[in-house]
């Protein structure tokens, strides 16, 4: 039988695949010799972030799996099996990258349409042991696809992501660092509007950070410097490393 996902899903797996097919075209914008320059993430050249994505797509879709037959599945293989895949993976030339985002990524989003709203409920686990319904895995690939097309270090930055894009971020970062013992307490202001966004340990004494979503979002994944942001207790507080 044909079921289909929920409004909200098919809204979601729309920006999903929108995301992936920018940067898609940001690395259709290089060459072989581009792809070897290093990214934004240390150790990591461009390519090493084009494995990156793609094998989270078939990571991800692992996940899908378990939500849509109820069986356990692991995101990865096991120990080291992402870091082995993205190494393996990183130093093919561009016309192989292009094909894999491709494949990847628009296996993922088709995977996404054919499951019915049960299966969205059902609880899975993410690499790093966090468990969440299976409905958070859209909100987890378009951060990921979002993030990793500024760390292409190709011209794509935090001010071209969309504003819906960036509120999302800061959205989706602010509850990652949510009771985080490492990360100060603080209340994200979005600028121009009444959007307040809470993160960090405690709610005692938090410190406001104001300014644009993209500036707030760069700032929290720790792909910018703060320079637009304002905080009302001088400088920004550090903050713990992201990814």
């Amino acid at each position: 039988m044909e079921t289909t996902a929920p409004t909200d899903v098919d809204a979601l797996i729309a920006r999903v695949a929108a995301a992936q097919e920018d940067l898609r075209a940001t690395v259709a914008s290089l060459d072989d010799a581009a792809l070897t320059a290093p990214s934004a993430l240390p150790g990591w050249t461009r390519g090493h972030v084009c494995a990156h994505v793609a094998r989270n797509a078939d990571g991800l879709r692992n996940l899908l799996t378990w939500a849509e037959t109820g069986v356990p599945r692991p995101m990865y293989a096991g120990d080291g099996a992402r870091e082995a895949e993205i190494e393996r993976d990183a130093h093919r030339p561009l016309a192989t990258h292009l094909a894999d985002l491709a494949r990847s990524g628009e296996g993922l989003v088709e995977h996404a349409r054919r499951l019915d709203d049960g299966a969205w409920s059902v609880e899975v686990v993410l690499r790093n042991g966090d468990r969440l319904p299976a409905r958070g895995l859209l909100g987890h690939r378009l951060r990921e696809v979002l993030i990793h097309h500024v760390d292409l270090a190709a011209g794509h930055t935090p001010a071209d992501w969309s504003e819906e894009d960036a509120r999302f971020l800061v959205a989706s970062l602010a509850s990652a660092w949510s009771g985080r013992r490492d990360c100060p307490p603080l209340v994200l202001h979005v600028a121009g509007t009444a959007e307040l966004f809470t993160a960090g340990a405690g709610s005692e004494d938090p410190v406001r950070v104001t300014g644009p979503a993209h500036a707030l979002a760069a700032w929290l994944a720790g792909r910018g410097a703060g320079h637009e942001l304002r905080c009302a207790r001088g400088g920004l507080p550090a903050l713990p490393a992201w990814m």
